[in-house]
């Protein structure tokens, strides 16, 4: 894949690419002979190369939002576009990725699943809040998570994660072990409130059938809390609540790499996250809160969404 962006006159990020990715191979094998592996610096590790890798798709991304954007393709409904550079932006992580741990799996939106014999899998969104990259608004992520199992997120563990916003220049991260950051501080949840005080993010589907449905909620939801923000990336949601910019986040539809690095920070910094009645987030619902608010919202939202909640699993089993 690093081949690719060599042809296309990045020749210098390229090669700088493939010796960052060699250093983090030989390191990481050296740490191993000497008998010092363990789960803690297995993770910092893994969570490394999740930065190093983020931060160059971050630098294409950028470079390529400047040069001048354009749609590629269609997915699942003619609102829920593909730019060229999602593309060309998972490549790269996909080459780095795969030179620096060529054993593991990958599971990417623009490229889709791959099985490796580590045990491990990456789950990449190269540029998660598309629309927003599209119209030049300033609010889209790079998320890169490794997980351990299958690239299912009812049944993977996650273990490190980075999300990386390139317009502002923002780094999220976290390990399952070792805390959540924005860049060198430490994060950790907003304090518990009252769900009427609550800043609430959400999203919404591509389909134009659920999407009314989300609306009608959302109607329903909003005289209960502080206010609703709907800012287009869920992974730089999750990283809202780890930070405390929001207290809480729900959404439906979303796929595995849309929330995977995210909830690994949002969960390591004190968040509740979850699905519906405590199972893993999926396509189906994901929750992320302080607790106490995951707890209130979960309750809230059970008591409003029934139509929604039976569109959603009527959705979800037709992709199945």
């Amino acid at each position: 894949m690093i081949r690719d962006i060599v042809a296309s006159r990045d020749c210098a990020l390229a090669n700088r690419l493939r010796l960052i990715a060699h250093r983090q191979l030989v390191r990481w094998g050296a740490i191993v002979a000497a008998g010092q592996a363990t789960v803690e610096t297995m993770n910092t590790e893994l969570l490394d190369i999740a930065r190093t890798v983020a931060l160059a798709a971050a630098e294409l991304a950028s470079r390529r939002r400047r040069e001048g954007v354009s749609i590629a393709d269609h997915k699942s409904s003619p609102v829920d576009v593909v730019t060229l550079a999602d593309r060309e932006t998972e490549a790269l992580i996909r080459g780095m990725l795969a030179d620096a741990r060529p054993s593991d799996g990958f599971f990417g939106e623009e490229s889709g699943a791959e099985k490796g014999s580590s045990g491990l899998t990456w789950v990449v969104d190269p540029i998660d809040g598309t629309v927003n990259y599209l119209y030049g608004i300033p609010h889209y992520g790079v998320s890169i998570a490794v997980v351990e199992g299958e690239p299912d997120p009812l049944t993977w563990t996650g273990l490190a994660g980075c999300v990386v916003n390139p317009a502002i220049g923002e780094v999220f991260t976290a390990t399952t072990d070792g805390g959540a950051f924005l860049g060198d501080t430490s994060i950790a949840v907003a304090p518990a409130v009252d769900l009427s005080q609550a800043l609430v993010g959400t999203g919404f589907a591509y389909d134009s059938a659920m999407r009314g449905v989300q609306g009608e909620l959302i109607a329903k939801l909003l005289p209960g809390v502080r206010d609703i923000r709907r800012a287009g990336t869920a992974s730089l949601d999750l990283c809202f609540v780890a930070c405390g910019r929001l207290n809480a986040y729900f959404e439906r539809t979303l796929s595995p790499w849309d929330h995977a690095a995210g909830a690994i920070i949002a969960r390591a910094a004190g968040a509740r996250v979850s699905g519906r009645n405590g199972e893993a987030p999926s396509r189906d619902f994901i929750l992320a809160a302080e607790p106490s608010v995951a707890t209130a919202l979960e309750n809230r939202l059970n008591e409003l969404d029934t139509r929604m909640g039976d569109l959603a699993r009527s959705m979800h089993a037709d992709r199945v």
